[in-house]
């Protein structure tokens, strides 16, 4: 088939590679400028480095709205489009272009986790099973028809990087195997349960800030989550901020006030979480391992050799 490529990072690379192994004939790919935030400079493979390296023509675009993709997406004539991790909306005058329209790869289950970020917020929430889904674009954001879907598990100890990796292994095969369900003319899609859709935004500094009201089960996902290379969930004592880079539940029930530094426990210090901590219904969490603004990196038990006092939200 005739593809066009919209796509960018490293989900866009592995996707562009596949569809050049598969021997599409790929006559445009179009791809966005680097970019200096901070979630956009991890996993940052270039998709138009890539398709240097293949002869193929590029355009570098913020947003797909100039009449120069235009033009040149008629002359290019392709049988589909195919967009993976693409950041900002396609418009119905390119994504119903091609013959067979757009073929959109997301890195959830959806309808759930659409819009940004879908691995790490399915992490903090306790999701059992992540994945990835081809389906038809459509003027809403990752509302169209599934094409394909395909889940993988989530461990009790999985961070974020690690399920990146688990679900980047599908965007590829995910994508070739679409395109063949395309070209052998099936159009019976499945409709996706829009009354179970939801909808994450962008993460910032701000969704990295620990809240020790949090229970300490929801705090050991939030820094899974927020692993190494993704900016680390983080704290504060006195002034200091201080990165969680290793935690875990407590096997003990801690009361008091959420944010207390408590006691030691195993391999790490105890802080009380969770709203319910004063009744003394709560798990600790405990930390490990911690990170300062200078990159040195030390045991929690060589940072906190005194018990007492709070870590807190902000300084």
């Amino acid at each position: 088939m005739r593809v066009v490529m919209f796509g960018y990072q490293t989900w866009g690379h592995r996707t562009l590679q596949a569809l050049v192994d598969a021997g599409h004939e790929i006559p445009l790919v179009v791809t966005h400028p680097p970019s200096d935030h901070a979630y956009e400079k991890i996993w940052d493979d270039s998709v138009a480095d890539l398709a240097a390296e293949h002869g193929l023509p590029v355009l570098l675009r913020n947003r797909p709205d100039d009449e120069e993709l235009m033009s040149r997406l008629k002359e290019a004539d392709p049988d589909v489009i195919v967009a993976t991790n693409w950041r900002t909306w396609i418009p119905p005058r390119i994504f119903d272009l091609p013959r067979y329209g757009t073929l959109n790869v997301h890195d959830s289950l959806l309808p759930k986790y659409a819009g940004f970020a879908p691995l790490i917020w399915a992490l903090i929430n306790g999701e059992k099973e992540v994945g990835v889904t081809a389906h038809m674009m459509t003027e809403e954001m990752d509302a169209g028809d599934v094409v394909l879907q395909r889940a993988v598990p989530v461990g009790d100890t999985d961070t974020a990087a690690d399920l990146f990796h688990r679900t980047l292994e599908l965007f590829g095969p995910i994508t070739v195997d679409g395109l063949e369900l395309i070209a052998s003319g099936r159009t019976d899609w499945a409709r996706q349960d829009r009354s179970q859709a939801s909808f994450f935004h962008k993460r910032s500094i701000e969704d990295s800030r620990i809240d020790w009201t949090w229970p300490a089960e929801d705090l050991d996902r939030l820094i899974r989550a927020q692993c190494d290379p993704y900016p680390n969930a983080f704290t504060h004592r006195g002034g200091e901020r201080i990165r969680v880079i290793k935690a875990s539940v407590s096997k003990g029930i801690y009361g008091g006030t959420p944010g207390r530094i408590f006691i030691r426990e195993g391999d790490g210090v105890v802080i009380v979480a969770g709203a319910e901590a004063r009744r003394g219904r709560s798990h600790g969490l405990v930390i490990e391992r911690i990170r300062l603004d200078d990159g040195t990196e030390l045991p929690a038990t060589e940072y906190f050799t005194t018990m007492g006092g709070y870590l807190t939200s902000h300084p």
